[in-house]
């Protein structure tokens, strides 16, 4: 699925995407674990992440998205038509982090 919509997907969109499948990776795993996980696990990075803070949390998950671009073979380095390089998985990573703030509440 990931290397189906990256390509001509817009990153503000995809990370939404990306981010959604994480948080229903961690919802499942909230499901097998509780708030138990073993240490260092996926489960427990999924499920922690935004309780560690937005740096902590970054550090957590970036590897984890890096995974799963790299395993369905998406380059995630991007260039704006500005020529300013950034990447997919800090946008991606900070959606799922931010998930569930919403300020106009």
């Amino acid at each position: 699925m990931l290397k189906q919509l990256v390509p001509d997907g817009r990153t503000h969109r995809l990370s939404v995407v990306v981010a959604g499948m994480l948080q229903h990776a961690s919802k499942i795993a909230h499901e097998k674990f509780g708030d138990q996980p073993e240490e260092g696990s996926t489960a427990s990075s999924l499920l922690f992440a935004d309780e560690l803070g937005e740096e902590e949390g970054a550090a957590e998950l970036s590897d984890i998205v890096q995974q799963l671009f790299d395993d369905a073979k998406v380059r995630y380095a991007r260039k704006s038509s500005r020529g300013e390089e950034y990447s997919i998985i800090d946008s991606v990573v900070m959606e799922y982090i931010h998930w569930h703030d919403m300020p106009w509440e």
